[in-house]
Formats: C-alpha cells, sequence, structure tokens
C-alpha cells in the first residue's frame, strides 16, 4: 500500500464501522516537544483515526486564540520544523500523521528537502492552509511522486469553479471550513454547513472532513450523517491547557462519530 493510501484507507474504515473519521489536531512543541507527541499518541490510542500535528508558526492567519497560543508557546520554546519531523519519526502510531503547516517554513527548511524528509517520517498528508490553489497543482503532484497527499482547504464562499479545481487537486480528503474566519471553539455551527458539504459531494466522491468550531458532541452529532469526518483542533488544545482527561475527551468525541 502506499503510504498516501493510508488517509484514504482511514476513512473508509471509518465508513465501514458506520463512523465519521474523527480527526485530532495538536500542536507541535505545546506544551513541549515530549509532551505534545505523547498527546498525539494518546489521541491514535484512544480513538483518533488521523492524527494532525502542527507546526508552529510567528503569523498562523487561519487559527483563532487557541491554536495561535499554543503555536506561541511551542516557538518560545525553540521548536523548530527539523526537531518535529524527527519526533514525528519516532512516533510510531497506528493512524496516517498528517502535518498542517503554513507555507514559509516549508519554504525556509527547502520544498524537495521537506518532502523527502516527511517522507523518511511516515507522514501520510500536508495540509498548508495559506497555499492557493492557484499554486497548488505542481506542490500535490511532487507530494504525490513522494507518496505523500497535500489536502486543500475548501471554503463555503469557494465559487462553483474554484471548488471543482480544489476537489481535483486536493488528495487524501477535501478539508471543509464550516465557517468563515478562524478556528476555535464555537458555541454552534453555521447553520449553511449542510448545504456546503453537499455542493461538495455533488462534485467528488473524496472524503469530507469538517474543521473550524467542531468542538462539542452535539456538533458531530449534527455532521456524522452528512460529512466522512470531523477535525477537531482547538477543544484539545483548551484541554491540554486545563490539564483535562485528553484519553477520555477522544473516547468521548469518538463515540459521537457513530452513526
Amino acid at each position: 500500500m502506499r503510504t498516501a493510501d493510508l488517509i484514504g484507507q482511514a476513512f473508509k474504515h471509518a465508513a465501514a464501522r458506520n463512523e465519521a473519521a474523527l480527526v485530532t489536531y495538536c500542536t507541535a512543541g505545546f506544551p513541549d516537544l515530549a509532551r505534545s507527541m505523547e498527546i498525539v499518541r494518546s489521541c491514535a490510542t484512544h480513538g483518533a483515526d488521523i492524527v494532525e500535528i502542527g507546526v508552529p508558526f510567528s503569523d498562523p492567519v487561519a487559527d483563532g486564540p487557541s491554536i495561535q497560543y499554543s503555536s506561541h508557546k511551542a516557538l518560545e520554546k525553540g521548536v523548530t520544523l527539523q526537531m518535529i519531523l524527527s519526533a514525528v519519526q519516532d512516533l510510531d502510531t497506528n493512524v496516517p500523521v498528517v502535518l498542517m503547516s503554513y507555507l514559509n517554513p516549508i519554504i525556509s527548511y527547502g520544498w524537495n528537502r521537506f518532502l523527502d524528509r516527511a517522507k523518511r517520517s511516515h507522514v501520510a498528508g500536508i495540509i498548508i492552509p495559506d497555499l492557493p490553489v492557484e499554486e497548488a497543482a505542481a506542490r500535490a503532484n511532487d507530494a504525490r511522486a513522494k507518496e505523500l497527499d497535500l489536502v486543500l482547504l475548501a471554503a463555503p464562499t469557494s465559487t462553483p469553479e474554484r471548488l471543482q479545481r480544489i476537489v481535483d487537486t486536493t488528495h487524501g480528503f477535501i478539508y471543509c471550513i464550516s465557517t468563515i474566519g478562524t478556528t476555535g471553539i464555537r458555541m454552534s455551527l453555521d447553520s449553511n454547513v449542510r448545504a456546503f458539504l453537499e455542493r461538495v459531494r455533488a462534485i467528488t466522491d473524496k472524503p469530507r472532513a469538517v474543521g473550524f468550531g467542531i468542538s462539542k458532541p452535539a456538533h458531530i452529532r449534527a455532521l456524522r450523517d452528512c460529512a466522512d469526518g470531523v477535525v477537531v483542533g482547538s477543544r484539545i488544545i483548551k484541554a491540554i491547557r486545563n490539564e483535562e482527561d485528553i484519553p477520555e475527551l477522544i473516547h468521548s468525541m469518538k463515540e459521537t462519530t457513530r452513526r
């Protein structure tokens, strides 16, 4: 099996169990690098179908206060992309690992060097939130050549033409943004998210995972019959800050994904 196929297989296995896939997000280096890798392992052990690991960046424009905070704390500790890739290589999880990084750290590291190192670290996919689809096709091909999936974000405001281009370029899954704005804990979901998911489903059979603001069991229950997966991030960062029981949180969220 190609490494990149692991993401698609994770969605298929969840669907076969009549579940939405649970994608969990943790910032590498928060509260410190070793502990963040322990939390990633715990997420994988207690119900996550895919683990997303964020690379801290000084200007995380797509992220809300919680993830901005975690990114700032990780940078204060001197965490670098090289350190993260080395730590990820030692993870040995039983679920696919996806790296989320803004473009600048990757360009500074070197695009081809990054792809080679990510492959050696057993990374299955990459999310680059500030990479526009107009510049993504060549990078997606480069990633596929290294058996990596490049996952693009799709927004509710995307025109039909732009949305088609996004779904044609992305691999692994479509990261569907639930609402306009940044990530973060929200009280309720945007009322238009279901219609947006239907738009995406009408033009592709690639898995659709919903992120940005998915923080409550009620959110997951509202989406599990119309989305292939959900991405939970800020809620996990909040739990780390509050020293909550992470295994219990992940287990409870995974239980909620069952249709």
